[in-house]
């Protein structure tokens, strides 16, 4: 079948299958790796050894309960990475839309007509990213069993929401900090790519290797511009829920233990392997809205 017509848009359907698929193939293939990046990140103690950090309790374990240890909070994972992708990638479409059909001669006539479609796409992305806070308790809850599981002592979902109401929002201003430039460079990144790479007029005609290649650009550029931030609002979400330690607090102490590469820690492995994921998951939704709004 061919492709839609050049400007045409995807359904609602489309984008919501699109992206939500992406969302629950990105959690099954790398929902262990996740851990792995954010206990790197946690960590504190550098005279750990790399065994104790990722695997902690199970660092002495046989092979296969260390890797069932790396799925904890997948309950937690599951809601959140399939309800962020498709926030994030089928949201970020209506986003566009709506600065596309109020502001396209703003930024054609501030950025010209190519570099004005792709930055509409980069700010597009960066607006997705602010609203994503939304959805920030079920990141808290995900990242604090990976991370910090006894501060759920044996408590519920329901009864840890009805305990910490709004303190599940916490690092909500630094999350917001963080995905601005990093959504900004990913869709950014990509829009460029294609547009004077591949020098396609419609994005979503690109094929399977052209997204993969779009994606690979944006992921890693997001990785790196977002990952000071990243290692911030980390720290503080992966707190018992008692502390009550700032985002101030957190750069005072990282700056003065850690020094200014503390902002960095993990970037390496998390590019290499966090950045697998992202471009996975981006990939797969950038084809597969497209194909599904041939349909519904």
């Amino acid at each position: 079948m061919s492709p839609p017509p050049s400007g045409s848009k995807d359904s609602h359907a489309a984008r919501l299958l699109g992206s939500g698929t992406s969302g629950i193939a990105e959690l099954a293939v790398f929902h262990p790796v996740d851990t792995v990046a954010k206990r790197l990140m946690s960590n504190k103690n550098s005279a750990l050894p790399l065994n104790t950090i990722i695997f902690r309790e199970q660092a002495s374990a046989s092979v296969g309960k260390k890797f069932f240890s790396l799925f904890p909070g997948l309950g937690y994972a599951a809601g959140y990475k399939v309800l962020q992708r498709v926030y994030k990638f089928g949201g970020q479409p209506y986003f566009n839309d709506f600065l596309n059909n109020n502001f396209k001669s703003s930024f054609t006539n501030v950025f010209g007509e190519k570099n004005g479609k792709a930055m509409m796409q980069a700010t597009a992305g960066s607006l997705t990213g602010i609203g994503e806070i939304v959805l920030l308790p079920l990141d808290v809850l995900k990242i604090m069993r990976q991370t910090n599981p006894d501060a759920f002592r044996s408590r519920g979902f329901l009864q840890i929401v009805k305990d910490e109401g709004f303190n599940l929002y916490r690092g909500a201003s630094w999350t917001a900090a963080r995905n601005a430039p990093g959504s900004f460079a990913l869709f950014g990144g990509s829009a460029f790519t294609k547009e004077y790479v591949f020098a396609l007029d419609d994005y979503r005609n690109a094929s399977w290797y052209q997204n993969f290649v779009a994606s690979i650009v944006g992921s890693v550029s997001s990785i790196v511009i977002s990952q000071p931030l990243d290692v911030i609002k980390t720290r503080i979400q992966n707190q018992n829920f008692e502390s009550r330690n700032t985002g101030v607090m957190v750069v005072r102490d990282l700056l003065k233990n850690e020094g200014f590469a503390g902002f960095f820690k993990g970037v390496i492995p998390k590019t290499l392997i966090v950045g697998p994921k992202l471009i996975f998951s981006y990939t797969l939704a950038q084809t597969l809205i497209p194909y599904f709004g041939k349909f519904v």
